[in-house]
């Protein structure tokens, strides 16, 4: 047999009493595409962190084209042809797309010497692969696919061969990720080898050559593409079958929450425009859309960061004023943010710490916070939403992305609110973890909280929500029934295309 292009032999990684990669081997080819594929918490970002150098194994060893790479060293592996694009964006947001680039790749003496031949350069690697960018746009003005593309580029100007992805389209969008997807398979029949990172199986199906599943931190399995199956991968990855929840029908409540003619203007934009919704105590009310069409702008006005320039927002019948997020949890509105490391938690803080932090009344008395009663509520919300990879006095950005998803739901859903805001609810969580957040938010459902549902998933707004309303630069959709929606349905109402979703609304 060949040598293998990449080979792992045997790396375990323990952190403290957590044994996060367990004796763990793998094999990578030329030109192959491997996925890997685990719960949240299995061990996958900490292999691909040892496999650049940003940890070190306690055991194991890392080699390319035969040669053992010295732990511990990212420069090493950048010189073997390993690239790393990370889930969040290791990326300058003030520095022009080129000096992102160039950055840490050249040396700071001879960056605008350097310029005229890294621009050519770059234009050539864009042109081979198809990410168009511009190498004067200022990074911060791009989109989040287009910042994806600059990562990518910036793997493949440092010369890789190794291109390993972490969680790649989590915060793209459909068409983002058909295109990124289209251009890694490109990649592959170019020479490239590539490793993803991903919880969605479809795009892991459709994608990779052959499978590698965690779990524990352990390798469980591994399987070629074309001779498994979804069930069998979900199984795999949770150790039982996974099923997600149905939602029942239900007759909602009285109207707790409602929208009229809200506007909001930022930068002298109009982000939303005379936005009209009415939620109802016992039902969920889906927002589905594009990212960057006003969800966001929509989501910080309902958890209290922002205000509407003209309109009203009524509150159980009032005016909602401007209480705050404080002032919203107290009035019993829950809020799960859509960036849950910038908006959601504060990673150097403890996990109790974080779950206190919006409710800190609660915990305090004379200015001092009861560090044993939030180590208790922690515990709760740990033992009752399966919260992984830590205990109350582990920080929070030790945990994988969903487990801290599932602490903050936890800590909004723990004392039922009358009100839930959850932004992509489910992004970036895996197959029994997306199934647990869904059952959650249903079961408050059923216990009368009134659930306001902004994704970008159309399959999950389907399976979780009453009606259905779209944005659309800024504007909102009059509302469908669930029963009345399909993928057909909304991709026409998030294009624009509302007539028929009017019609049916009318009936409602």
């Amino acid at each position: 047999m060949s040598t293998p292009l990449l080979e792992i032999a045997g790396v375990s990684k323990r952190f403290g009493a957590n044994l996060a990669n367990d004796d763990i081997s793998l094999t990578l080819a030329k030109g192959e595409i491997v996925a890997l594929l685990g719960e949240n918490g299995a061990g996958k970002t900490t292999l691909m962190s040892i496999l650049f150098g940003h940890y070190v194994p306690d055991t194991g060893t890392v080699s390319v084209d035969g040669a053992v790479l010295p732990p511990g060293k990212p420069r090493a592996a950048i010189r073997a042809g390993i690239g790393m694009v990370h889930q969040h964006f290791a990326l300058a947001p003030n520095l022009t797309v080129l000096e992102n680039i160039m950055t840490g790749t050249e040396p700071l003496w001879s960056l605008s010497a350097r310029k005229g031949q890294a621009r050519a350069k770059l234009a050539a690697l864009s042109a081979r692969f198809g990410l168009k960018v511009d190498p004067q746009a200022r990074l911060g003005d791009l989109s989040v696919g287009e910042q994806q593309r600059v990562e990518i580029l910036k793997a493949l100007y440092n010369d890789a061969r190794i291109l390993v992805l972490d969680e790649p389209t989590a915060v793209l969008t459909r068409a983002e990720a058909e295109h990124l997807f289209a251009t890694l398979k490109d990649m592959a029949r170019q020479g490239l080898s590539l490793i993803f990172i991903s919880h969605k199986l479809d795009e892991v199906m459709a994608t990779a050559d052959r499978i590698v599943v965690l779990r524990g931190g352990r390798k469980v399995a591994e399987r070629r593409a074309a001779e498994t199956s979804k069930a069998e991968l979900a199984e795999l990855m949770v150790g039982r079958t996974v099923v997600r929840p149905v939602r029942e029908p239900a007759t909602p409540g009285p109207v707790v929450l409602e929208a009229v003619g809200v506007t909001l203007r930022q930068s002298g934009v109009d982000r939303l425009k005379a936005v009209d919704f009415r939620l109802r105590a016992g039902e969920v009310l889906g927002i589905i859309g594009v990212s960057g069409n006003g969800q966001a702008e929509l989501a910080r006005l309902l958890c209290g960061t922002a205000r509407p320039t003209s309109g009203d927002l009524l509150l159980f019948g009032k005016p909602m004023g401007a209480p705050g997020v404080a002032g919203l949890v107290e009035a019993g509105i829950g809020r799960v943010p859509e960036d849950r490391n910038k908006e959601g938690a504060i990673g150097d803080m403890a996990v109790w710490e974080n779950a206190v932090l919006e409710r800190l009344p609660h915990f305090s008395r004379h200015g001092l916070v009861a560090r044993k009663a939030g180590m208790a509520f922690a515990q709760d919300i740990i033992a009752r939403f399966d919260v992984r990879g830590g205990g109350p006095s582990t920080r929070i950005r030790l945990l994988s992305g969903g487990n801290m998803q599932k602490l903050i739901l936890g800590r909004n859903l723990i004392d039922r609110p009358q009100i839930l805001i959850a932004a992509q609810p489910a992004r970036g969580l895996d197959e029994g973890a997306v199934a647990a957040v869904h059952e959650r938010i249903l079961e408050a459902r059923r216990a009368g909280t009134a659930v306001l549902l902004i994704s970008e998933d159309l399959e999950e707004v389907m399976a979780l929500a009453d009606r259905i309303q779209a944005i659309t630069g800024g504007r909102l959709s009059p509302p469908i029934a669930a029963e009345a929606a399909d993928t057909r349905t909304l991709g026409l109402m998030i294009s624009g295309e509302w007539t028929a979703a009017k019609e049916t609304a009318h009936a409602l």
